[in-house]
């Protein structure tokens, strides 16, 4: 397939599917995000038609948009605290054991992509509470909800890092 071929195909998935790209983003990123869930869309795509097609083809393109949304939903969660900063409480736990059997950067990869596939109540109180340091009472405050429930929300949270990370060895 010639480049101009595969950069009218594309565009047509684009333009067809556009409000899903974005709907998916958007379940995935938190309101607090840096950038929007259109605007990561767009980088995506123009990422797409930066590329050299005739050495790799894609095949399945929507499955090569949605991993490359979840990869830079995940490269934007990477980017939200700096590299030197520490976690705290339960999640450094994760980490700590997860880089044991997987070493330390495929630990940070994995940890990453594991913030970024919770549901979405759970992932905004642990980044809120673990990364941003803020106070379950902030919070609760805030999001007009009950400090037992964003604690609740935290402790699945934690539980399904645990899991996915450490085979839920604790």
């Amino acid at each position: 397939m010639s480049a101009e071929a595969q950069k009218k195909r594309i565009a047509d998935l684009v333009a067809k599917e556009w409000n899903r790209f974005v709907g998916y983003v958007r379940s995935r990123i938190d309101d607090s995000a840096e950038r929007d869930a259109e605007d990561v869309v767009q980088d995506v795509v123009e990422r797409m038609f930066e590329r050299d097609e005739e050495d790799d083809p894609i095949v399945d393109l929507t499955g090569y948009i949605f991993r490359s949304l979840r990869n830079r939903v995940v490269d934007l969660y990477r980017r939200k605290r700096p590299p030197s900063e520490e976690l705290s409480g339960e999640i450094a736990d994760i980490r700590y054991e997860a880089a044991v059997t997987m070493g330390r950067e495929d630990a940070e990869e994995a940890l990453a992509e594991a913030i970024a596939e919770l549901p979405r109540a759970q992932r905004d109180v642990l980044v809120a509470t673990e990364l941003e340091g803020r106070a379950f009472r902030e919070l609760a405050e805030e999001w007009e909800t009950p400090i037992g429930t964003l604690l609740a929300r935290k402790h699945r949270a934690v539980q399904a890092l645990r899991e996915s990370l450490t085979g839920g060895e604790e």
